[in-house]
């Protein structure tokens, strides 16, 4: 069973930062892709990042492009997204999810609780 563990969220003002950690649990992340998404009230999930098993592709939505930064430390089973200069519109449930690769749709295991960053002054 895939099963992440999603941390790091919380109360930001605008402009603030924030970083995520997505641990696994029970098995090694190192042969996965590592993806972020978001959940926003009355919004459908969307894809915010994700990061190849060797790290050596990044991907990002637009939306983020150039304010997060997604990084991963195989050693510590964790994977990061950094986030900066963050919008009201940023505010969601952010979770992460194990894939094949970062350009396959699918994820695989289930949903985690995920993290809540709520971005409002």
């Amino acid at each position: 069973q895939l099963q992440l563990v999603e941390s790091g969220g919380g109360l930001v003002q605008p402009g603030g930062s924030l970083r995520l950690s997505c641990a696994a649990s029970g098995f090694t992340l190192d042969n996965y892709a590592i993806g972020w998404f978001r959940q926003a009230p009355g919004k459908e999930r969307e894809g915010v990042s994700c990061i190849s098993s060797s790290a050596g592709s990044t991907y990002y939505a637009d939306s983020v492009k150039g304010r997060f930064t997604i990084s991963r430390d195989n050693a510590k089973n964790t994977v990061y997204l950094q986030m900066n200069s963050l919008k009201p519109e940023d505010t969601a449930v952010y979770y992460c999810a194990a894939k094949v690769a970062c350009v396959i749709h699918n994820t695989m295991g289930s949903w985690g609780q995920g993290t809540q960053v709520t971005v409002s002054s």
